[in-house]
């Protein structure tokens, strides 16, 4: 997603911090609906809504800002950054998100676009069941093809800022997930599940089939790594060896970044995603900058 990627750096180049970057560079993607994977539009649930997960979390203060299943409001990560700054709570779910978000002054918006419409109706007309059943097609008499239909809510991370080595400016890491999802609640909203950020040690940010990542909280252990002395690069590696023991299938890749500005990623491969492309940003670079990563 190299636009948000583009927004966030610009916000820390003329002086925002860190967290105006990341909600910034999210709010682009939720714009933009970048592969169609995060914001408006999207993968519809079962009564053909579309709903959204944000969190922003602070690696200073700890402190966090989480909306679930939010409905009609598009710009899913600024309430998500107004839970922080105006409420003594964590997460915020449906409706109440909603309310939440209209007294913030976030307007009512239609999330509902003619893609994810046919989405919707081509499923129906499938009769393939919601997809987090693990029956997923079926009329009573026989299965259906539904491949296809049947997508893992794909995570958007935003990144986080890191001291940068030489520098002696002080870091304060952050991390920022935006996503859709099926009437229920994935990592993306969950702090240590789909992103974690601690500015003495790291950020990382996970991203693939969130009902079976947010089980080993990979964020939070990524950074843990790091905070141990841990490579970047090898704690990310570390973290999917541990998901691959219960779940060798599963679709997911993650990103650390340490506080001396040092980053690296892991994947799991699988059929049809054997590496991962992720963005990098930082001083010594013009512009974000594509990076690749082979899947173990």
């Amino acid at each position: 997603f190299r636009t948000a990627a583009e927004t966030a750096w610009r916000v820390l180049e003329s002086g925002g911090s860190e967290l105006d970057a990341v909600e910034r560079g999210c709010g682009q993607c939720e714009i933009d609906q970048c592969d169609g994977s995060v914001g408006y539009g999207g993968s519809p649930d079962e009564s053909g809504e579309t709903t959204l997960d944000a969190m922003i979390m602070d690696g200073n203060t700890m402190e966090v800002g989480a909306v679930a299943d939010l409905r009609r409001v598009k710009n899913a990560i600024g309430v998500a950054r107004k839970v922080i700054e105006y409420t003594k709570h964590t997460l915020l779910v449906g409706e109440s998100a909603s309310l939440f978000a209209v007294r913030m002054g976030f307007p009512y918006e239609d999330l509902t676009t003619q893609k994810s419409l046919s989405l919707f109706s081509e499923w129906l007309n499938r009769s393939c069941q919601p997809n987090y059943w693990k029956v997923q097609c079926s009329d009573g008499n026989k299965t259906f093809d539904c491949s296809g239909l049947t997508s893992f809510p794909v995570l958007f991370s935003c990144g986080f800022n890191a001291k940068s080595a030489g520098s002696n400016k002080a870091s304060k890491v952050c991390v920022l997930f935006s996503t859709v999802h099926c009437r229920r609640v994935g990592d993306s909203p969950i702090a240590g599940a789909g992103s974690y950020a601690d500015s003495t040690a790291g950020g990382a940010a996970a991203t693939g089939d969130g009902d079976i990542m947010m089980r080993f909280l990979p964020s939070y252990q990524a950074v843990e790594y790091m905070r141990m002395g841990t490579d970047p690069t090898v704690a990310c590696q570390k973290v999917i060896s541990r998901i691959q023991k219960y779940a060798p299938k599963f679709f997911g890749a993650i990103v650390c970044a340490n506080t001396t500005g040092s980053y690296g990623a892991a994947c799991n491969k699988i059929p049809g995603f054997t590496q991962f492309h992720f963005m990098v940003s930082n001083p010594l670079l013009s512009q974000p900058t594509e990076q690749v990563v082979d899947c173990i």
